[in-house]
């Protein structure tokens, strides 16, 4: 079941923020979490990464509870660790530290069974970047429109 097409993507990601750099980390799941997030439950929407005591959350990561699941399920929005070497959660940390950087989930997907999240360094984009993204997303759409 390993494949390393994203089974959830941040798609406003990169449409509101300008992505520096990426990292692929793992994910500390518990319990029934690893099967609602192979039937694709779960969701990005508002969920940001911070470092915190030299480890590395996802805040708001909404899974959701597994529908055969007892008493076990866990709370959908519990902050969740993320699994990096120790270098490369100083190095971001240290990149946040810059004014107006911030860390975002990007996708999650499988990688040889094990849940993978790529957290994207990101800096937000003003109004007149976004304009600009969706100018050339439509020029691009155009030309090969026109090519056909």
């Amino acid at each position: 079941m390993s494949s390393f097409s994203p089974i959830i993507e941040n798609r406003k990601a990169r449409y509101e923020y300008e992505i520096l750099e990426t990292l692929e980390t793992g994910i500390e799941l518990k319990g029934t979490e690893v099967k609602s997030l192979r039937l694709g439950k779960a969701s990005f929407s508002g969920s940001y990464c911070q470092v915190e005591r030299g480890e590395l959350w996802i805040y708001d990561f909404h899974i959701s509870p597994y529908e055969q699941g007892n008493i076990f399920n866990l709370d959908p929005k519990r902050k969740r660790r993320l699994l990096a070497h120790r270098s490369e959660i100083l190095r971001l940390y240290n990149a946040v530290k810059r004014k107006g950087l911030t860390l975002i989930p990007l996708k999650l997907y499988w990688k040889r069974g094990i849940a993978k999240v790529q957290v994207g360094l990101a800096r937000g984009k003003k109004l007149y970047d976004k304009r600009e993204t969706i100018k050339k997303r439509t020029m691009e759409k155009e030309s090969r429109r026109g090519e056909y």
